[in-house]
């Protein structure tokens, strides 16, 4: 069996178990609505098209973060700080869409360069001092969610109004989110290419595709290309990676600055679509921690990480369809248990891996203690043999070349 079947069954069986868990909870507070709301749990995201759109929508992001996360776990490293690169992306690409009036291909660019260089800093500590990737992408979290505050509150023209909030734009009291693209700037909205009139929605958009775009590549570079190797070798083994001549350091600090690109770009995707204003936070952005989940069930495969996402996306909208009956907070906790479970994907997968190969082993030994049949080996002794004639010609002719 391939190791990819055995990933992905491996992605299966935890999500199967994290959905089990979910069915209880929801008998356990509601026995008698329990299977009708679970049934529409599993079916919301594909009852319409406007569903779908939705959950094509979300999905995009989550593409871009599980991606940010699944290159650096292929490197080695960890990087959990896909909400503070997501968070840094998303301003720097309003802050062009609204201020520079730029249009939406140039504004995605911006937030993918942005994401790099969030992600520069864990790298560079890394690689020059050694300090885990962990706890500086942690502190950079909150750097770049407060650092992003305080510019989208303080950022005045000329004039010495407001830029980034929408009592700019129009006349309203809101000052906590940014101004709507659709007044501020409409040439920085990602183009919909008809999909919003096709899905009968406004959540529609090439978004999706181009995340698909980007699993694509990022997947071309890891597992075709010199570069990709380098990568992955000083994942595997920083020190062996020494001793072949690879630039360990230089490599720890660019697969940080494109994971940290990914999730900017996906924080690009976000808000660009015309239908997300950036809203003052006060708790990290969850976006990035999902996608810890998303690379986590596609065990860090890129391609993966495009089914993975949009499954949690797909839960996502479903769980919309569990209230009134259920709090709206019950389709987190079970989204929190599939994301803890998925967890346990990787050490589902060694699991699988162990009994495959028992059994492998244990046909190899049956297959070498059976005895071998003489016909069919051809011993010369007994003068047995299925081709006897042919092996005393070409034993003739063997000869013959000799003489």
């Amino acid at each position: 069996m391939k190791k990819g079947i055995i990933s992905v069954l491996a992605s299966v069986i935890s999500i199967l178990v994290g959905l089990l868990f979910g069915l209880l909870l929801l008998i356990l507070v509601n026995s008698s609505q329990a299977f009708p709301k679970f049934g529409e749990l599993l079916t919301a995201g594909v009852s319409n098209l406007p569903k779908l759109a939705k959950v094509l929508y979300q999905a995009a992001p989550l593409i871009m973060t599980g991606l940010a996360v699944a290159f650096a776990f292929k490197t080695g490293l960890f990087n959990i700080g896909a909400s503070g690169q997501y968070t840094v992306g998303a301003f720097c690409a309003l802050l062009c869409a609204i201020v520079f009036q730029l249009p939406w291909w140039v504004c995605l660019l911006a937030s993918f360069v942005a994401g790099a260089i969030w992600g520069f800093f864990p790298g560079l500590f890394k690689a020059l001092f050694n300090v885990n990737e962990v706890i500086t992408s942690i502190m950079f979290n909150w750097i770049g969610m407060m650092a992003v505050n305080l510019l989208c509150m303080n950022l005045k023209n000329a004039d010495g109004k407001l830029v980034m909030l929408p009592i700019a734009w129009v006349s309203s009291p809101i000052k906590d989110r940014t101004a709507a693209l659709s007044y501020a700037n409409p040439n920085a909205i990602i183009p919909k290419a008809g999909l919003d009139k096709l899905f009968n929605s406004n959540y529609m958009n090439i978004s999706i595709f181009i995340a698909i775009a980007i699993a694509i590549l990022l997947w071309v570079v890891l597992n075709r290309t010199t570069f990709g190797y380098e990568l992955k070798a000083c994942g595997y083994n920083k020190n062996a990676s020494i001793y072949a001549g690879i630039n360990a350091k230089r490599n720890i600090v660019l697969s940080m600055m494109i994971s940290g690109a990914m999730a900017g770009l996906g924080g690009g995707l976000y808000y660009l679509s015309g239908t997300a204003e950036y809203t003052i936070q006060k708790v990290l952005l969850p976006m990035g921690f999902n996608g810890i989940s998303v690379a986590l069930l596609a065990t860090s495969n890129p391609i993966g990480s495009i089914f993975s996402a949009l499954f949690i996306s797909y839960i996502q909208v479903g769980g919309e369809s569990l209230q009134p009956v259920y709090a709206k907070e019950m389709i987190d906790i079970i989204i929190a248990v599939i994301i803890y479970l998925s967890a346990f994907a990787l050490l589902t997968k060694t699991i699988i891996s162990k009994y495959i190969r028992t059994d492998k082993s244990n046909v190899n030994e049956e297959s070498k203690a059976a005895p071998v049949p003489a016909a069919v080996t051809g011993n010369a002794e007994d003068g047995a043999g299925l081709l006897p004639d042919t092996a005393k010609k070409t034993t003739e002719e063997s000869e013959g070349v000799e003489k």
